[in-house]
Parts: C-alpha cells; structure tokens; sequence
C-alpha cells in the first residue's frame, strides 16, 4: 500500500494542504422567501422580548411634565425595577383579565414613572410619583402638603412659557420632597390654579399618588375622575433616560432637511431625574 501525500496533507487538488471550497447549491426563490421570513421573525421576536422584559420606549406628546420633559422628548423606561404585570405587556395584551404583580418592586417618592390610565382607555401617562400608599396629600394655596407637612418650594425665576396655549411669563420653583428628592415645577397661574386648593387625599393600599410638574397644566391624581390613585399593577415602569429629543414645533417629520436644526443635542442621553 503506497503513501499519499495528497491524502496526508489533506486536499482534493490544487496547492497541497488546502482544501477547494465548493459553491453551496443556489436556493431557490421559495427558499429565499421563507430564509428572509424566518429572519425576520426572529428579529422582531427579539424586539417584543426587549420591549416587554427590559426597556420599553416612549415618546412625550404633552407638556404636562415640563421642564422636566418637553415635548418631542424620546425615552427609555425600565421594566424590571418594578417587576412585571399586564401593563408590562404590548396592546392588546394589555387589556387581559389578568390581575396582581411578579418580581414586584414599588416606586419611591419622586420616581417619573409610566403607567396606564384605565380611566382614559388604558393610555400611557408620565408623571412623578408624590403619594404612597397611606399618604395624605393635599394643595393649599399652591403649596404642596404630605401628611400635613408642607413641602420645601423655593423660587427660582420668572420664565416665558406656554399656559393655555399661549405664550406667558410665569414662575418657577423647585421642590424638594421629604426623602430629598428636588426637581422643577412650573406654576402658569401662580398659587391659583384650580388645582391648587384641593384635597385631602388619602391614597389606598397598593396605590400611588401622582402629579405633572407643570403643575397648572397637568391631568393627574388630583383630577379624581379622569386620573385619580394609581394601582401598583398599572404601573409600566420608571422613566429612566431620554435617547432622542427634537422640536416638533420647528419642523414636521417629513421635514427631512430640518432636523438637524431643530433637535435638541444638549438632551440626547440625559438622565430623567
């Protein structure tokens, strides 16, 4: 029996030691077709288990929470800090019978959470988390009470914002809240809104009290029949970092060539606090 060096070395033919690579049989247009809707399948499997396991995101379409988010803001919420319920799910899931919470956890004082408003056809709200549950909040004269304590409202300027659709100088604050926590809020009528000498209320069990910054200019917890306390299982998940801001009011979608004058650079990434 003789020795082989091909054989040894490997190849079929051609420079010893390599292998001729043969062409893979064409697929046929079927073939094609159903490789494309496979990975197409997968792609968007992978985006629904993101979207509902880790972060969702959002786009703000009011200015209810102004300053804190405008309009034309794009952000991420996480999922998985309050554990997961039906609100976690994507339409129509959403409106399943099912009831209660897994891996839950509870917002804190101050959270920016997004959650569904049963009362508005299960839409999605942002707003900031002032009540737990057993608080007692009320307005008094513009001043903010928890458990009959006022909280902490400095003035900080005099801005020029839109209430009611219309351009107008108005204040300013910050607040701060027992457990530190210190953002803005906007005030377009001063200490007398109508909201602004309201309550008490007394948030239930396994409910949140929330509340827009732009105090005067927000549909919140405080508006009992469209809004009222928020149940823990409506609870979407916590704001956590805008990824895209851009006017709107400078420029359309479809206008391509001014988008890169209108969006908002200082904001892309910031964190929502």
């Amino acid at each position: 029996m003789g020795f082989s060096l091909k054989k040894f070395l490997g190849g079929k033919s051609g420079v010893e030691g390599e292998t001729i690579k043969t062409e893979a049989p064409k697929m046929t247009p079927s073939e094609e077709a159903w490789d494309l809707a496979k990975t197409v399948f997968f792609a968007v499997a992978i985006a629904l288990v993101l979207r509902i396991v880790i972060f969702q995101p959002f786009n703000i379409p009011s200015g209810s929470m102004k300053p804190t988010l405008l309009i034309g803001d794009f952000l991420v919420v996480s999922k998985p800090t309050f554990g997961y319920s039906r609100a976690s799910l994507v339409y129509p899931l959403t409106r399943l019978p099912v009831h209660g919470r897994i891996f839950s956890g509870e917002p804190t004082r101050g959270d920016v959470v997004v959650f569904k408003n049963r009362k508005d056809g299960n839409k999605d709200y942002i707003k900031r988390v002032i009540g737990l549950p057993g608080d007692e909040i009320r307005m008094i004269g513009g001043r903010l009470h928890i458990n009959n304590e006022p909280v902490r409202k400095d003035f900080v300027e005099m801005s020029g914002l839109i209430c009611d659709q219309r351009p107008a100088q108005a204040p300013t604050y910050r607040e701060t809240l027992p457990n530190g926590i210190s953002y803005l809020v906007q005030e377009c009528h001063g200490d007398k809104g109508r909201l602004d000498n309201v309550g008490p209320y007394q948030v239930p069990a396994g409910h949140f009290f929330m509340m827009g910054d732009n105090r005067d200019q927000s549909q919140d917890s405080r508006v009992t029949p469209q809004v009222g306390y928020v149940p823990l299982e409506d609870v979407v998940g916590r704001a956590e970092r805008l990824f895209f801001s851009v006017d709107g009011d400078d420029a359309s979608l479809w206008q391509v060539w001014k988008w890169p004058f209108v969006i908002r650079y200082g904001r892309i990434f910031a964190a929502v606090e």
